[in-house]
């Protein structure tokens, strides 16, 4: 039997955001909690990059001497470094499953299918799968079991699409309990509609990601539109942040489905469960620059889907990414108390662009 549950956001949910657990002490030359350390009690912050030169070609064979990393406009003495790290990697794929992708998620789930096929090494790498619209429910949760993720993809098949199955909205929960086969942790949305983008980085991250350690990484498959998220942009950025989770937004647009609305739902037009109209729609230039940021801030990538680069092609350029970091690691030259850090990693060649995040959290 798939393991599936509903993930739940209420209002009193984004409050996670001002209670989060400072990450384990890792021991110090060992890059063992991701790319960022969010307590003033660990004295090492860990990095994770990639590399670049101006043809978009991973630049590999990089060595400490490559780089500079800057905190708060300070230079920074590396303390750590290791090229391609072999460090386990959780990966959660977040697929929209709104009106207006409806059309794609088919190409989306073959996609995903051979993609987790190449990047999961056995017994070492984990991931899960999570489809949102106006709900947000966990397909499936980590797991190294091909054989799962791919019955999770294959819920997104054609007769078997969430979107063409929506719940009861008088029943927010279908086995009772607050989600799908008990305990665990599930989203109502009651009466609303939307695109449900920030609440399912914010859960991801908050539910999923903080409990694992090593590599992490989101990989977001959506137009980029949100129109039914309780929480915000910057605070679902944070949660990823916070995680230290990279995020790689893929972001397509069924054009036809914005120009025929009522289309890609089968006719049966864009209302709320229990009647009132839809939020506006974002357009599309919104829903670009909002991938673009989610990713610049968290170190992932951001790459456009269509005829010029298919989902295959791209899943390769992240998996050739993700198998290509280099992992950095300083002692902080000042204690300023808690608050957020900016960190800059440069390649002393000017003609390598280096992809990371953009800071980590002080807790206190």
């Amino acid at each position: 039997m798939i393991f599936r549950r509903t993930l739940f956001v209420s209002l009193a949910a984004v409050a996670f955001l001002g209670a989060q657990q400072p990450a384990p002490q890792p021991p110090a030359p060992q890059p063992a909690q991701s790319d960022k350390t969010f307590s003033t009690d660990v004295k090492v912050v860990n990095v994770f990059a990639s590399v670049r030169d101006k043809k978009g070609q991973i630049a590999k064979d990089l060595t400490q001497d490559d780089f500079t990393i800057e905190e708060d406009g300070r230079p920074q003495t590396i303390k750590y470094f290791a090229s391609e790290s072999d460090l386990p990697l959780t990966l959660g794929l977040l697929i929209d499953t709104s009106g207006s992708m409806r059309r794609l998620i088919e190409t989306e789930r073959l996609a995903s299918g051979k993609f987790l096929d190449k990047v999961l090494r056995e017994d070492k790498d984990v991931a899960f799968i999570i489809h949102f619209d106006f709900e947000i429910e966990l397909l499936q949760d980590v797991t190294s079991s091909r054989k799962l993720l791919y019955a999770a993809l294959d819920q997104l098949s054609e007769g078997a699409n969430p979107q063409m199955q929506r719940r009861d909205p008088n029943n927010p929960y279908p086995n009772g309990g607050g989600s799908n086969g008990g305990g665990g942790y599930g989203r109502p949305r009651g009466g609303g509609g939307g695109t449900a983008l920030y609440d399912s980085i914010l859960l991801a991250s908050n539910e999923v990601m903080k409990k694992q350690t090593g590599r992490k990484a989101i990989i977001l498959l959506t137009d980029g539109e949100d129109n039914g998220s309780k929480t915000t942009l910057t605070d679902a950025i944070s949660a990823a942040q916070r995680a230290d989770t990279l995020v790689y937004a893929i972001r397509f647009t069924d054009e036809a489905a914005y120009q025929n609305p009522l289309a890609s739902f089968g006719g049966r037009g864009m209302g709320r469960r229990g009647g009132g109209g839809r939020p506006p729609m974002q357009s599309h230039e919104d829903g670009k620059k909002v991938l673009e940021r989610i990713t610049k801030e968290t170190g992932g990538g951001y790459f456009e889907g269509g005829k010029k680069q298919t989902l295959d092609d791209i899943y390769r350029q992240i998996q050739e990414e993700l198998r290509s970091q280099y992992s950095l690691g300083y002692a902080p030259d000042k204690d300023t108390g808690p608050g957020y850090r900016t960190v800059r990693v440069l390649a002393k060649n000017k003609n390598l662009v280096v992809q990371s995040r953009d800071g980590y959290y002080a807790e206190k």
